[in-house]
């Protein structure tokens, strides 16, 4: 192991601390993306930047990169980073463990008089979740080029406030041009989400890509009608026909090859739903993944023809609308053996996996050479508030982030 070692209890207190803000009754964290909790979030992170010595940028997406600076005041910077929102009912980890594994990392820095010749950023982006505004990782994805500004800035809520507005609401609306940050390699700290590491003994993931994932809003119409007085034949239940589209595609995605597809209905809403009223309008949210571009493109052909075998079978119209579209993706090669040197070089046991969820990383990824490292996720366990991670298993990714940073700076 290094002798230059992060500080894991400050690491830890830190992370208790930061899930006051937002804490739900069972343990776990409700900070959505921009609304007052996640500025009480990114206020305090920004406090303990600035006590770290870092000066503070935010861009138009609300998106807060803190800098310290490297003996080259020119050379483009080692990002890292995630992000501070959480699902409605998410814990205390997703996410905020890598913009405080970051800190923590410049901490430990400025302790032990280190000086790296490139400067390092920790960089919060917004509404990485989509559990407030879709779709996910919108901010990044501006950053990225792949979403417009004003695009985003027009994105609501359900009760129809833009990011734009909730920006201003909260005073995050930032100066500066989104994407204009000088990086040389980007690297985000995650938890892993999934069984993987802990089903198979490892204490780091070396992440080598992430599924493909698309998402969309599914609209079922068929006929409101009396419970009572409508014969089974004669309905056009919007509900029964949605749960047929469900029970096929979670069969195909069960039986999809090498255990990558995966198939997600996340919201389902009866419209204006009544105890003796034959559903006549149902909407739900259906997620397709597949770790090829080719098994995606299938898992959607085959939703798409379930979705025509089962109207026509109900007499129910049901449409399909793709609101997000994130490819499969392979981290930059270069990144990835930066981060498996730093793992094997720290003497814990690895795995290198393709990442289930999405992240930042992922859109960073299209313009920066970026990379991931995964620690285990207590039962595999997230988006849940009893995800839960080990103060050992959270010191000992931040030491190997400690690592790689200090040679990715260096080199």
């Amino acid at each position: 192991m290094n002798n230059q070692a992060i500080n894991q209890s400050r690491l830890w207190d830190s992370l208790m601390e930061m899930a006051k803000i937002g804490a739900t009754e069972k343990g776990g964290c409700c900070r959505l993306a921009l609304t007052d909790i996640d500025k009480q979030g990114r206020d305090l992170f920004i406090s303990w930047c600035v006590e770290a010595g870092c000066s503070i940028h935010i861009d138009k997406m609300g998106n807060i990169f803190a800098r310290r600076e490297g003996r080259d005041a020119n050379a483009a910077a080692i990002g890292t980073g995630s992000h501070l929102d959480t699902q409605p009912t998410g814990g205390k980890f997703d996410g905020i463990y890598g913009c405080l594994a970051g800190l923590e990392v410049i901490r430990s820095l400025n302790e032990q008089n280190i000086t790296t010749n490139r400067p390092i950023e920790v960089s919060v982006w917004t509404n990485e979740e989509g559990s407030r505004f879709a779709p996910a990782m919108v901010s990044s994805g501006v950053y990225s080029g792949k979403f417009d500004l004003d695009y985003a800035h027009q994105q609501t809520d359900s009760e129809g406030i833009t990011i734009g507005e909730a920006l201003n609401a909260i005073g995050y609306m930032g100066d500066e041009e989104v994407g204009n940050r000088n990086l040389h390699k980007f690297f985000e700290l995650h938890i892993e989400q999934g069984p993987v590491l802990e089903q198979e003994e490892k204490q780091v993931g070396i992440v080598t890509g992430v599924l493909g994932m698309r998402w969309y809003d599914v609209t079922l119409e068929g006929t409101s009608a009396h419970a009572g007085p409508t014969p089974m034949s004669y309905r056009k239940d919007a509900l029964y026909a949605a749960t047929q589209v469900f029970s096929e595609l979670y069969q195909i995605a069960e039986a999809g090859e090498a255990g990558s597809a995966r198939c997600t209905v996340g919201e389902l809403n009866i419209i204006k739903g009544s105890r003796n009223v034959i559903p006549g309008e149902v909407t739900f949210t259906l997620d397709l993944r597949h770790a090829e571009l080719a098994g995606l493109a299938d898992l959607e052909d085959k939703a798409q023809q379930v979705i025509a075998k089962v109207a026509e079978s109900t007499g129910v119209t049901i449409k399909l609308n793709n609101i997000w579209d994130s490819p499969p993706l392979a981290f930059n090669a270069d990144c990835v053996a930066a981060v498996a040197k730093a793992v094997e070089n720290s003497g814990l046991t690895y795995q290198r996996l393709v990442s289930g969820a999405g992240h930042d990383a992922v859109n960073i990824s299209t313009v920066v050479p970026t990379s991931m490292i995964f620690i285990p996720s207590i039962g595999g366990i997230s988006h849940n508030e009893a995800e839960y991670s080990s103060p050992d298993q959270v010191g000992d990714g931040c030491q190997i982030l400690f690592d790689l940073l200090v040679n990715e700076a260096n080199t």
